[in-house]
């Protein structure tokens, strides 16, 4: 594979995985902005050992820093896995401590505003205090919106779609100047694997259109949606495997 069609912009705490063969496919979480400094000696990083925060201090300072990817005065949103009504022992949802950390490194590079969000499976109230992240990401200093009702979602344009052509797309990503990807990696019935593009889901309003309609396409077809994600972060402290 072309390094070209690598991710530029790829963080794994806990374990790397690569099973995307199609560089088309690949390329569509490829970033084209340009870091700011030269500090980056790779372009992905994978730590093994330790506590989410700590492996997470680790690949970002192999990345650069997380100056090398947030400036000062940006508006942030940190989209994390919280779908389900679960403890963070379960490993359903990303790792609140990973979370915690993200965001505190956001401020520090300058971040004007960090906001977290997902659109949840499970009531999303339950989600969001369950899975401790809710907490966490208000204690950190980012601010948590909900995203269970359509009003909270605008439409965009997806010109590079193949059965998609449009999607609607939570404010909080479409209103940010960065974003963050931050999925769990599990196992999954539909799309065999959960990571950073099926994360996607959750910044998504009409998933049932999704899972009626070719559901590996559908996320392939958001994913081109042009404000890509500055850094795609996959909690792999636990792993659940349904």
């Amino acid at each position: 594979m072309d390094r070209r069609n690598f991710l530029k912009a790829v963080a794994l705490t806990g374990a790397a995985v690569t099973t995307i063969k199609d560089a088309d496919a690949m390329s569509v979480l490829t970033q084209s902005f340009q870091t700011t400094n030269a500090a980056a000696k790779y372009d992905m990083v994978a730590v093994l050992g330790g506590e989410p925060e700590a492996m997470f201090r680790k690949a970002i300072a192999e990345l650069g820093g997380m100056k090398n990817f947030i400036s000062k005065g940006d508006r942030v949103c940190v989209k994390p896995n919280i779908g389900w009504d679960k403890t963070p022992e379960l490993a359903a949802n990303t790792n609140p401590k990973l979370v915690t950390e993200i965001i505190k490194q956001c401020f520090d590079a300058g971040a004007r505003e960090v906001t977290v969000f997902d659109h949840t499976c499970d009531d999303w109230r339950k989600c969001y205090a369950n899975s401790g992240i809710e907490a966490a990401a208000k204690a950190a200093g980012a601010k948590v919106v909900p995203a269970h009702q359509e009003s909270y979602y605008k439409s965009v344009s997806l010109p590079k779609g193949r059965s998609l052509k449009e999607a609607k797309i939570h404010q909080a990503i479409v209103d940010s100047d960065k974003w963050i990807n931050v999925p769990i990696l599990k196992n999954h019935g539909g799309a065999q694997l959960t990571i950073s593009m099926k994360n996607y889901m959750g910044i998504v309003w009409d998933r049932g259109f999704f899972h009626a309609n070719d559901l590996q396409q559908c996320i392939a077809d958001v994913c081109t949606y042009a404000k890509r994600p500055v850094l795609n972060v996959v909690d792999a402290y636990r792993l659940m495997k349904t």
